[in-house]
C-alpha cells in the first residue's frame, strides 16, 4: 500500500520524471529478466543440491523508490543495478543460516549490507536476515532469507499469524509464539495510557516506528533495541518507569561510566538505582533519545508539581470560602462540586484543585458556581451579597514574593518568563502555563503575538508595587566601534552605578563593531534606564539597548 501511494503521488507530483522512469524500465526489461532469472536459477541449484527446500521469488523495485535512489547518489537509471530483490523462503531457521552461507559462496557480500533481524528481530516482530550480493558482472541485489512463519507476519501481519496459529494447534507444523512477540503492542498502550493528548501520543508513535537502532545487552543477556544515540537513562526506562526513576549511575560493560554515555551496539549495560534517589533530573530531557523515555520523565515531573498544586489549590478555595463566611461542609456538598466538575470539565475534585493551585482557574469561578446550587436552598438575597463579595472584596494580604498580582487568584505561581526578562515599571501581562503557574511577558515580547491566540488563557497581571527593594536579570547589549579600553569603560559605568553583573559576552562583529552584551541585575525599569542613558555617554559607544 505504502508503495502503491508513493507511486501514484510520484506520478502526479513529478510526471516527466515518472514518464521517463517508467520508459527506460520497459526498454531494459528483457535484460533485467535475464539477469534476475539467471541468478535464481543458480540459487535455486545449489539450494537443492545441499537438501534445502525452498521458494525463491523476485521483487521489483518501486519507481518512486528508483527516483529517490537517483536524486540521493546523484546517478542516473542505467546505474540503478539493484532494481530486484531476491526473497528465500525456507522451512526453519537452521535453513535460513544454511542458504546465507550458500549465497555467501556463490556470490561476494558487500561489507555493511547485512542485517540480521532473525537473532535480533525488529520491535514489530519483523524477522529476515538482509544480505546485499555483487553478481559475476559487478551488479548489486538484495536477498532477504526468511520462514514461511516469518513471511506470514511479514507480509499480512500479527493478526493473520495469530489466526495461522489457532487454525494449526493441533498440527506439527512448528507455529509456537514468543510470549514476549507483542511488547510491541504492549508498549503502545501503555504509551497512550501515559499521555492524554493525542497529538503527543501520535508524534511519540512515529518517532519509535521510524528511528534508526543501537543493541545493547542487559547483564543477563536479554536484547534491548534502542534509538541511535541513547543513553543509560533510555536503557533504565525502557526496564520499567520506576528503575528510570531511582537510576543514580551506569555501568557499561562492567565499568561504571556517566549516564550520559552515548551507547554502542553490543555495549552490555547494568543500571545502579537507590531507593533515596529523588527521582529523575530535568536535566535528563537533554539526553534521552527514546520517546517512551522523554515521556515517562515529562510523566513524573507533571504528578510530582501536580501534588503539589492540589494541595495549594484546596488551601486557596477553602481560604476564599471562609471569607465569604461559610465553611467547607456547608459549601462542598457532592451534588453542587459535580456540577462545577462538569461546568468547567474537570475529571474529579484534584483536578480541580490542581488547575486552581497552578492558575489555570480562579477560585472564585469554583466557588460562585458552588453558591448558584446553594442558594437554591437558601435565602437568595443573602447569596447575591456573597457572589458580590467575591468580586469586589480584597482583603489585606502578604504582598506577593514574585512581586507581581495575579488577577482573582492569591499567591499563584509566577514566572519570569527568559525572552523578555521584565521588571518592575514594564507593562506586562500574564500567560497561563500547563501545570508551571503564570509565565508573565513584556507587552512588547517578541513571542506575544503566538501568545495572544490563546487568548483564554491570557490573564490581567500587574506590579504588586514598583518600589520593590527585589532585584532582576536581564540583559542589555552596547554597541561601539571598537577601540582599546571600551570594554573597561562600560564595566566601570555599571560598577560605579552599584549594579550587580551577572555575565559579560564581549566580541567583534563582521562589521568590525565591538558587541558588548551584559546580564545584569536591577530593581525596576527606572535604574535600568538610568543606566543606559550613562553608557551612551561612552566614547565611541553609539547605541544601548535592552535584549528582549
Amino acid at each position: 500500500m505504502k508503495w502503491e501511494l508513493e507511486d501514484l503521488g510520484f506520478r502526479y507530483l513529478h510526471p516527466e520524471e515518472y514518464r521517463e522512469i517508467v520508459e527506460g524500465i520497459e526498454q531494459k526489461r528483457e535484460e533485467r529478466l535475464a539477469f534476475i532469472g539467471d541468478i535464481v536459477e543458480e540459487i535455486e541449484e545449489a539450494l537443492k543440491s545441499e537438501g534445502i527446500d525452498a521458494e525463491i521469488t523476485g521483487r521489483a523495485k518501486h519507481l518512486y523508490s528508483i527516483y529517490r535512489k537517483m536524486q540521493r547518489d546523484n546517478i542516473n537509471l542505467d546505474q540503478v543495478y539493484d532494481l530486484f530483490a531476491l526473497r528465500i523462503i525456507v522451512n526453519s531457521v537452521k535453513d535460513c543460516y544454511a542458504a546465507l552461507g550458500i549465497v555467501h559462496d556463490l556470490y561476494t557480500p558487500m561489507q555493511r549490507r547485512f542485517k540480521d533481524y532473525i537473532a535480533v528481530p525488529k520491535p514489530n516482530m519483523y524477522q529476515s536476515i538482509h544480505t546485499t550480493l555483487l553478481s559475476s558482472s559487478g551488479a548489486p541485489f538484495e536477498v532477504q532469507v526468511r520462514t514461511w512463519n516469518m513471511h506470514r507476519v511479514a507480509e499480512l501481519g500479527i493478526a493473520a499469524h495469530w489466526a495461522y496459529k489457532e487454525a494449526n494447534k493441533d498440527k506439527k507444523e512448528n507455529v509456537s509464539v514468543n510470549s514476549d512477540e507483542l511488547s510491541w503492542l504492549r508498549q503502545t498502550l501503555e504509551w497512550q495510557k501515559e499521555m492524554q493528548d493525542p497529538d503527543e501520543f501520535l508524534d511519540t508513535l512515529k518517532t519509535e516506528l521510524f528511528q534508526d537502532e543501537v543493541y545493547v545487552f542487559t547483564p543477563r543477556g536479554e536484547i534491548k533495541a534502542l534509538p541511535r544515540d541513547a543513553t543509560p537513562i533510555d536503557f533504565a526506562y525502557s526496564i520499567h518507569a520506576e528503575v528510570g526513576h531511582s537510576m543514580v549511575g551506569a555501568k557499561i560493560n562492567n565499568k561504571m561510566m556517566p549516564i550520559t554515555t552515548k551507547l554502542k551496539n553490543g555495549d552490555i549495560v547494568g543500571v545502579v538505582t537507590s531507593d533515596t534517589s529523588k527521582g529523575p533530573s530535568r536535566d535528563w530531557l537533554k539526553f534521552v533519545k527514546s520517546s517512551s523515555a522523554r515521556t515517562r520523565i515529562q510523566h513524573w515531573f507533571k504528578k510530582a508539581e501536580r501534588d503539589e498544586n492540589i494541595v495549594k489549590g484546596k488551601e486557596i478555595l477553602d481560604r476564599e470560602i471562609k471569607r465569604i463566611g461559610l465553611s467547607h461542609s456547608e459549601l462542598f456538598k457532592t451534588e453542587w462540586v459535580n456540577v462545577a466538575l462538569e461546568r468547567y470539565n474537570f475529571v474529579n475534585n484534584d483536578d480541580m484543585f490542581a488547575n486552581i493551585g497552578f492558575g489555570a482557574i480562579s477560585p472564585a469561578k469554583i466557588i460562585t458556581k458552588l453558591l448558584e446550587e446553594y442558594k437554591k436552598e437558601h435565602q437568595e438575597e443573602i447569596i447575591e451579597e456573597k457572589i458580590a463579595q467575591l468580586s469586589t472584596s480584597k482583603p489585606a494580604r502578604k504582598p506577593p514574593k514574585s512581586g507581581v498580582v495575579v488577577k482573582g487568584i492569591d499567591n499563584c505561581l509566577v514566572k519570569f518568563s527568559k525572552c523578555c526578562n521584565p521588571v518592575p515599571g514594564d507593562d506586562i501581562l500574564g500567560y497561563i502555563t500547563k501545570g508551571r503557574g503564570v509565565s508573565i511577558h513584556r507587552n512588547d515580547c517578541l513571542n506575544i503575538e503566538s501568545l495572544l491566540s490563546e487568548e483564554e488563557r491570557m490573564i490581567d497581571v500587574s506590579w504588586y508595587n514598583e518600589d520593590t527593594h527585589g532585584t532582576y536579570s536581564l540583559n542589555i547589549e552596547v554597541f561601539g566601534n571598537d577601540r582599546r579600553g571600551l570594554l573597561a569603560d562600560v564595566v566601570k559605568e555599571v560598577t560605579s552605578d552599584k549594579i550587580n553583573i551577572l555575565g559579560v559576552n564581549s566580541k567583534m562583529t563582521r562589521e568590525k563593531t565591538a558587541l558588548i552584551e551584559i546580564n545584569l541585575e536591577v530593581e525596576n525599569v527606572e535604574r535600568l534606564q538610568g543606566l543606559l542613558k550613562k553608557i551612551r555617554k561612552i566614547d565611541s559607544v553609539y547605541e544601548v539597548r535592552r535584549k528582549n
